[in-house]
This record gives C-alpha cells, structure tokens and sequence, in this order.
C-alpha cells in the first residue's frame, strides 16, 4: 500500500531562550478553531517555563492545506496530521489538545505512545451526540441549516453563538469579536466521526493522561468530562469559573500552570 503524501501544515513553534526540559510539546487545537488559538497564551507561558512549545492547525484549518477538502475530511485524516507533525520532532512531544483534538488524540494514543498527553474539555468517549443534541434543544434552526447545508459553521456562526459556546459570559464583546473572525468552518464528515463513526478505544490506551474541564463549558458536561477521565483510569479536574476554551478564556494560566506542574511530576 502507497503511503499517503505529507500535508501542507500550519506549524507555530515558540523555542525556549534556555533548554531546560528535554521534552517538547505539541498543541491541537479543536473544532472551528487552528493553531492560533495558542499563539497569544499557551506557547509563549510554556515556552518561558522552558519548554519547546509547537501548535499544528489540522488540515483544512488556519493555515494548513486541505481548506478545498474540509468538508468530507476524516478523523482519521487529522490523526494522521499529528503523525506527520511529531514525526518532524527529534524527541517524542508530550501532547496537549483541546475539544475536537482531543478527540483526535484520544484516537491517535490508540498506536501511539507519546510520554503522555493532556485533554482539555475533550470530545468524551461516547462522543458528541449528547451535546448535538442540546445543541438542537437551544438553538433549532442553526442546527437544521447545518443539516441541509452540511456545514458546522452554523453550530458557531454569529458572535453570540460563538460567546455562548466557547467564552465565559463576561468576556468582553470586544474580545469574543476577536476570536470570532478567526472561527472558521468545520468537517462534516469529522462531525459524523465524533457523533457515532469512529468512536475512540479506550482500552488500547497506556499513556499517561491528564484530562481537564471548565465548570461552566455549554458543550461537554462536567459529568461527561468526569466519565472521559475514568476511561483512562484517572480523575478530571474541573477548573470553577471557566467555559470551554481552556486556553483563551479568563484565568487560562491556572490551567497552563496546572499541566506544568503535572509535567514537572513526571520529570518531563
């Protein structure tokens, strides 16, 4: 079998001014979103902690091929986009991912064997069905345009939408309109994986795992985040005063400094 050619992919790399961890990191980003989501905050705090901090955008996303191909693109597509990007790296990263990419990595840790890997407000294990439909319960008519049109985009198309789903209520307008026009459209093929089609395997996953919520996400449930975690034979820890977007919203470097400590238990 021919092996696949290499993607065109979005990398931003932040290198410590001193090397002083051997491991480095790679940052996935989720669903709507690239690797811009962790350029202003994530990179540059780890990176002055010492670490070698990089963050693909999938393709199709930020500044990655693929955007002609999105709409049909596989979960298994982005799997094999964190393959290609580690496989640049001369030491094996620890990953670190949020939402739809940690879904991604829970797929990818089912052949894979990093140090270990940190998820942010992921995708659970028994997917995203539940959440499509509250989703639907809130907001009907976005979701049926998502339906006829096959496009995601409507699940977070508006400045509201995109406030409600990923921002805590008091993040400024301004701001939410910042993030807003970097939110782009998403694989309906993907949101077809992470419903039913291609659920991760917990059971063929040894990696060390640290999985965190935010108490106020309006996507996945703490619940949903607390059964994620015991699948992997670990505890979730739930940040108070936090929505989805772990690494943007207010009080972000609780979160970052939480998975340094993390990474500093385990010499990494």
């Amino acid at each position: 079998m021919s092996k696949a050619p290499a993607m065109n992919l979005e990398v931003i790399t932040r290198q410590p001014e001193t090397t002083s961890r051997k491991t480095p990191l790679l940052f996935v980003h989720g669903a709507w979103h690239g690797a811009w989501c962790w350029e202003d905050t994530f990179l540059p705090h780890f990176a002055r902690q010492g670490y070698a901090a990089h963050a693909l955008s999938l393709r199709g996303h930020g500044e990655s091929a693929g955007r002609d191909r999105l709409r049909w693109t596989r979960i298994r597509d982005y799997v094999a986009d964190v393959e290609q990007v580690v496989a640049t790296l001369n030491t094996p990263p620890v990953i670190i991912a949020h939402s739809l990419g940690g879904f991604v990595i829970q797929k990818y840790l089912e052949n894979n064997r990093p140090p270990a890997a940190v998820l942010l407000a992921p995708i659970p294990t028994h997917g995203a069905l539940p959440f499509y439909l509250r989703f639907f319960a809130r907001h009907p008519l976005a979701y049926l345009k998502l339906l006829f049109t096959l496009s995601p985009y409507h699940m977070v198309g508006t400045p509201e939408l995109t406030h409600e789903g990923f921002f805590s209520a008091d993040m400024p307008r301004t701001q939410v309109n910042t993030h807003f026009a970097r939110i782009q459209e998403e694989s309906f093929r993907a949101a077809l994986d992470v419903a039913l089609l291609d659920l991760p395997r917990p059971k063929r996953v040894i990696t060390p795992m640290l999985v965190l919520g935010a108490a106020n996400d309006r996507i996945f449930t703490v619940s949903e985040i607390e059964k994620t975690a015991r699948a992997y034979h670990t505890d979730a820890e739930i940040f108070p005063d936090m929505a989805h977007d772990m690494m943007l919203d207010s009080g972000w470097e609780a979160v970052a400094d939480r998975i340094i400590a993390w990474l500093d238990e385990r010499e990494l």
